[in-house]
């Protein structure tokens, strides 16, 4: 609708805006707050609160980016989000929370196209695309990850136990210590908690601190190998602990129940080595 015809119609354009802002706000709100349970009941997916408000803050950031971009209304942008829409009501009826919160990041982007149109929806395109960090991934995709991380860490501390003498029997994810103790690698020892939790953070990196989309990616999969080498350390250090105070003294202690978070802060001092090094070696040309 043009402004001629918003006048004509007895309401102004910005009325039409925090209108269709509301509806879609008010439409999607079941979206985020099935969102927000699956975030407050898994904790390696509690990052999802931060999305949404580092998201903002780039959008603020850039803001001289993207106002300075043309804002003229784009008919597409009804058909996008009558498209979100759609995709809603199916994530809704088949209880898929990922496929919810996709529509609602679509939703977003088509209002954005429909009241500002295709220049500022570029110039936005990437804290737009960082909400999707908030979408929890489906379990059924998770689980076989956490899995083979969990089954490849065990394998690498098993490895690295026997190089420095310490006679460990793996038993898939189960660590039988020479005491006859067992050490049991858990879920968050497979590395998925740093991968999850570092890879917004590598993106946002990656965008702010390189410009070829081939930097960017060498050091968005720089978070694999940190993550994975980070909980391997995690792994070895607490059996070397097992070994020397037993199981019980070594898993309850205050060391081992901060450990997650020592992890998490190691690799996101990793990721910051692994991007001064990549721009020492690769100057960008």
């Amino acid at each position: 609708m043009t402004e001629t015809q918003a006048k004509a119609a007895g309401t102004s354009p910005r009325v039409q805006d925090v209108l269709l802002v509301a509806v879609v706000g008010v439409a999607f709100a079941p979206a985020v707050a099935a969102m927000a349970r699956v975030w407050g009941s898994v904790d390696y997916l509690s990052y999802g609160y931060l999305v949404p408000v580092v998201a903002l803050w780039v959008a603020w950031r850039d803001r001289a980016t993207w106002t300075g971009s043309p804002a003229r209304r784009d008919a597409r942008g009804l058909l996008c989000l009558l498209g979100a829409f759609v995709l809603y009501g199916l994530g809704l009826g088949a209880g898929f929370v990922a496929l919810e919160g996709v529509a609602f990041v679509g939703a977003v982007a088509a209002s954005v196209l429909l009241v500002w149109g295709p220049d500022r929806l570029r110039a936005l395109r990437f804290p737009i695309g960082f909400l999707l960090f908030m979408v929890p991934p489906p379990e059924a995709w998770l689980l076989p990850v956490i899995a083979e991380l969990r089954l490849l860490v065990s394998s690498a501390a098993v490895a690295i136990l026997h190089g420095v003498g310490i006679p460990v029997v793996q038993q898939g994810n189960v660590l039988r210590l020479p005491s006859g103790e067992s050490l049991f690698v858990a879920d968050a020892c497979s590395g998925v908690t740093s991968l999850v939790t570092l890879l917004p953070l590598a993106v946002l990196l990656a965008y702010y601190v390189e410009r070829s989309l081939a930097r960017r990616l060498v050091l968005i999969l720089c978070v694999l190998p940190i993550a994975v080498g980070g909980n391997l350390l995690r792994v070895v250090l607490t059996v070397i602990a097992a070994v020397g105070l037993g199981v019980g003294r070594a898993t309850q202690s205050a060391w081992h129940q901060s450990a997650g978070l020592l992890t998490y802060l190691l690799g996101c001092l990793a990721l910051l080595a692994a991007s001064t090094l990549l721009r020492r070696l690769v100057p960008p040309s």
